[in-house]
């Protein structure tokens, strides 16, 4: 059965993505004051299917728990809150040591050819030399 489920789940996203991108089309079509029933009659019956592969989803036990926005608030500011501490998980993942601190910055090159100088200056230098 959860096999099954599984599958269930894989043609529901891949569809959302479909209908996305058909939507998408049909936005297009419409800024260009092109006729979009055809894509329109399309979405419709993708909206069906959907319909029939949520109602198997939810019939076989897979059924997904829809958040409030209160609860989607209180997840987003638990996630966003947490700071890690040393040798989170999350550092481990990102291949960082825990114990070292935060990276070197890195310092701009000096320039390897810099302006002129001014043509007066290049002249008294000139200048100096030959009445040496």
């Amino acid at each position: 059965m959860d096999n099954k489920l599984n599958e269930i789940r894989r043609k529901i996203r891949f569809l959302r993505a479909e209908m996305l991108s058909a939507e998408d089309n049909i936005r297009k079509s419409v800024n260009r004051d092109e006729d979009c029933a055809e894509a329109a009659v399309h979405l419709m019956a993708m909206r069906v299917v959907m319909l029939g592969l949520i109602s198997e989803r939810n019939r076989l036990g897979g059924e997904e728990r829809l958040l409030n926005v209160d609860e989607r608030l209180k997840l987003d500011v638990r996630a966003a809150g947490r700071k890690p501490s040393n040798g989170a998980p999350a550092a481990k993942a990102l291949g960082l040591d825990p114990g070292k601190g935060a990276a070197r910055a890195i310092k701009p090159r000096p320039v390897k050819n810099p302006a002129p100088r001014s043509v007066s200056a290049g002249v008294e230098k000139v200048r100096g030399s030959r009445e040496r």
